[in-house]
């Protein structure tokens, strides 16, 4: 793939693990001269079979906590980044997006899951079926 077409695709969640991701996708992109998209999924939450029902902008607030990271990732070295906030499971989300990426960049773990867990489940779930390259960023 042509270095002008090269696109990374990171998944955020605004946990301290999708933060660095971002941060090392970004230094990739400057060496690699990709793009990147920056992308957190929504859905709304499900209870016992129904969806909660609440005064919550969903969309809005994913789009919120996506500036955040970027803000806190790159500061104002967003120059090359997209943002994206899609409404879906983030592992469909993320398989998706990976068909026509040149890497995807994840961390290993979200906010959700249990603390022992190595890798987080829509981590573990990409690495088995990205249609590109998957990166799992530890930390600093």
């Amino acid at each position: 793939m042509d270095a002008k077409r090269q696109r990374i695709v990171v998944g955020v969640d605004g946990s301290p693990s999708s933060v660095e991701a971002l941060r090392w996708a970004n230094a990739q992109a400057k060496l690699s001269g990709a793009s990147i998209e920056a992308v957190i999924a929504w859905y709304y939450p499900i209870s016992y079979g129904f969806p909660v029902v609440a005064e919550i902008d969903w969309a809005r607030e994913a789009e919120v906590i996506l500036s955040r990271v970027v803000k806190e990732a790159v500061g104002d070295d967003d120059a090359l980044i997209s943002q994206r906030a899609v409404e879906g499971h983030p592992t469909r989300v993320l398989d998706d997006l990976s068909q026509n990426a040149s890497m995807l960049v994840v961390g290993p773990r979200g906010h959700g899951g249990f603390a022992g867990l190595v890798l987080g489940s829509v981590t573990t779930h990409t690495i088995g079926h990205a249609g590109c390259p998957v990166v799992v960023v530890r930390g600093t």
